[in-house]
This record gives C-alpha cells, sequence and structure tokens, in this order.
C-alpha cells in the first residue's frame, strides 16, 4: 500500500504519520509503521486511515535525561499538532494497548476534535496489581504449549537486549510473543522492521504514567461513544474482567471480547475485528 507521508517536528521530535484510504478520518496512535501493517488494508476502504508516531517512536534529539518531555499533556498536545499536519476536523481516534489510554486521554482533553474513540488490548492501568493478576491468568488459562514456548523464547532475551539494548522493548516484544499472539508460534518480527524505539520514553510512559494512570478520571463527562475491545486470552494485559466496575462510568460505550485472541484482535482475528469497527462506525 502506498501512504502519503508527513512529518510534524515537536520540540525536535520528528514524529511521522502515514494516511490512505476514504471515509471518516480514524487516526492511530502508535508507531506509523508497525501499526500500518498492523491493520488490515480493507479498512481503507471505509476510513481515511492515519497512522502516527509518538515520542517513544521516533529519534531522541537529546540526551540530558529530562523526563519531563514525556508527561500525558506534552504527548496529547504532539497528537494534536499532528492531527493539524494531517488537516483534520473531527476523527475517530484509536489506541492499542498502552497507546489506548493516550487514545481516551485525547478524547477528554480535546472532545471537540474526537467522534470516537476504539480502545483495543489495554486493561484499566498497568499498575503492580495489574501485572500479578495478569501472572496468575496466565498461569490458569495458558496451556502447557504455550508456557513452554514462552519460557524457551524468554531465557534467550537478556542475551538479545546485551546485544541490542537499544532495541529491548522490540526484544521483550518477541521474546514474551506466546503472550501476545493466538498462535504461540507466531512470529511477529515483519511488524517491527525499521521501527525506531525511544527508550527513555518507553520506560517512563509504560513504567510510571500507565502504572499510575486513572482511566476513571473524567470518564462521566466524556460523552464521546467508546469501542472498546480484548482478546479472551490477552496474556498481556490481563483478563477481560479487569474492567467489569470501569464499564458502568462509560455513558456510551461497545465492550467486545475475541474470544480467538491474545493481545493482537485486529490480527488474531482480523475480519472479525474489521467488520466490529466498521459497524460501530456507523452507528457512531
Amino acid at each position: 500500500m502506498i501512504y502519503k507521508k508527513n512529518v510534524t517536528d515537536s520540540d525536535g521530535f520528528k514524529l511521522l504519520s502515514l494516511s490512505a484510504g476514504n471515509g471518516i478520518p480514524l487516526f492511530v496512535i502508535g508507531s506509523a509503521l508497525f501499526y500500518s501493517r498492523a491493520f488490515s488494508d480493507e479498512l481503507q476502504n471505509h476510513f481515511r486511515m492515519v497512522f502516527a508516531d509518538h515520542r517513544g517512536f521516533t529519534e531522541n534529539p537529546y540526551d540530558d535525561g529530562d523526563i519531563s518531555r514525556y508527561s500525558m499533556n506534552i504527548l496529547l498536545d504532539d497528537i494534536d499538532k499532528v492531527r493539524i499536519t494531517e488537516g483534520l476536523d473531527k476523527f475517530i481516534i484509536l489506541g492499542h494497548s498502552g497507546h489506548a489510554f493516550m487514545a481516551l486521554e485525547y478524547a477528554k482533553k480535546y472532545p471537540e476534535n474526537v467522534l470516537g474513540v476504539v480502545m483495543t488490548g489495554v486493561s484499566p492501568d498497568y499498575s503492580e496489581n495489574n501485572r500479578l493478576k495478569c501472572e496468575e491468568f496466565f498461569n490458569e488459562e495458558a496451556g502447557q504449549k504455550r508456557k513452554d514456548i514462552y519460557s524457551g523464547m524468554m531465557s534467550e532475551l537478556m542475551g538479545k537486549i546485551a546485544r541490542e539494548p537499544e532495541k529491548r522493548f522490540l526484544h521483550f516484544c518477541l521474546c514474551s510473543g506466546a503472550r501476545n499472539w493466538y498462535d504461540p508460534e507466531y512470529d511477529a518480527s515483519w511488524l517491527w522492521e525499521g521501527v525506531t524505539t525511544n527508550m527513555e520514553m518507553i520506560d517512563h510512559v509504560w513504567g510510571v504514567i500507565f502504572r499510575d494512570i486513572k482511566t476513571e478520571e473524567g470518564l462521566q463527562q466524556l460523552d464521546k461513544p467508546v469501542l472498546l475491545s480484548t482478546g479472551r486470552f490477552d496474556f498481556v494485559t490481563g483478563p477481560a474482567t479487569r474492567w467489569e466496575k470501569y464499564k458502568p462510568l462509560f455513558r456510551n460505550l461497545t465492550f467486545k471480547v475475541y474470544e480467538n485472541s491474545c493481545h493482537y484482535p485486529m490480527i488474531d482475528n482480523r475480519e472479525e475485528f474489521n467488520n466490529d469497527l466498521i459497524m460501530w462506525k456507523e452507528s457512531i
């Protein structure tokens, strides 16, 4: 697929965005390269797909360890700068995994720009309690083959990080693949080809901001429709039941669990995921 490319400069960070397709804009936050591969080209028949980097997926122009550059407010403002670059007025914003927090928080801060929010493959927070729930879920629900594959791949992680410390996020994601994919042997390396990771940002945002995030804050004031989905066997962010006490706080929520999926419903259950997204779009 041929994408139109743009680069937005935000305080020295060069944020790539890729766009293609027709229809209501669907703005996907994360790595533009990664997510333009992860989502089906078929969606471009129904949406103008816009894939955009944040500061975790571009070169870090600084070498001073100043993590204040990665506050949630700054990251949300970056999204809005890319919105302006792409000439978007009103759009649907989508985030997968930790990026779902960014999508939701953007809608809270800039509701005038948002038609709806799509969150997939995410738990209400990435706290220590959530990590423990994930471990419990994996131990109870994963089959022995999956556990053996996971152990074998993770035994290689430290050696790979020692050889390429700047790629430790990439290596972690690939070595933990048996938690990510319905097929525990799935090779996801093609998704990561050429993807840059700024570990200073990723360490702080995933390790601190997403750990402490209060997803429930401002939900009852958010009148935008939200499509929240998760895989039945998402061993990365935990069981779908973690959302039960939060669901009543959304004013307009559609909730879906994909029975034959782990952390990536858009790939594990591609056709069903696409159909659900298109139908939900028609209803908002």
